[in-house]
């Protein structure tokens, strides 16, 4: 009697076959969470970036967002526009509609149609109003002064262009399981922080 080793076509076959099911199930949330950690990432830095860039003005021309006393864009003034565009690789500027749409996606957020935005050579999108000047906060009250909060994206036109949301809990108990590309910060002072339960969650979490 003669033994066959190996296994014949139809065996082969259902095996690509379960293969192939197991990796579209999965393959959808390897990317997913990739992505998310990609925007993590992203958030942080430009988090980062966008602190340096305050401190530095502060060494090169003396004044940080709590001394803005202008609006404007000219390259002159004091206002908030320019101390970030003359610190940083700002590729594209736009005063009014940023050419995108913003979904909120269940958030307390509006984009504000006035809006200063700035590009950066890395493809982060940094928005705040116009208006925003003399950024700074009520040590005693621990009230902010208006207009001072604005928008980072990430990855700026590219989709999905959603704001980032709380997948579970809300305010200190806040969890992101899948981070999105839009993050609401506040500005003042020396610091820029986020300004939504989710965009602090995503910042602190391990």
């Amino acid at each position: 009697m003669t033994k066959r080793f190996g296994f014949t076509l139809a065996e082969l076959l259902i095996v690509l076959g379960i293969i192939g099911v197991i990796a579209a199930l999965t393959m959808p949330t390897l990317l997913s969470n990739t992505q998310g950690a990609q925007y993590k990432a992203a958030y942080k830095k430009a988090l980062s970036v966008l602190s340096q860039a305050v401190v530095l003005n502060i060494a090169l021309d003396d004044y940080n967002l709590a001394d803005t006393t202008v609006t404007g864009t000219a390259t002159t003034d004091q206002s908030i526009y320019t101390l970030f565009k003359n610190r940083m690789n700002v590729v594209k500027t736009t005063n009014g509609a940023i050419g995108y749409t913003i979904n909120a996606n269940g958030n307390t957020f509006t984009q504000v149609a006035t809006n200063y935005t700035l590009f950066f050579n890395d493809g982060i999108v940094f928005s705040f109003p116009a208006g925003a000047v003399g950024c700074t906060k009520d040590p005693t009250l621990g009230t902010f002064s208006p207009n001072c909060k604005g928008f980072i994206d990430v990855n700026g036109q590219k989709a999905p262009n959603k704001v980032v949301k709380c997948d579970t809990g809300s305010g200190d108990t806040c969890q992101v399981t899948n981070p999105t590309d839009v993050y609401p910060v506040i500005f003042y002072d020396q610091t820029i922080l986020p300004n939504s339960a989710a965009a602090r969650a995503v910042l602190y979490a391990k």
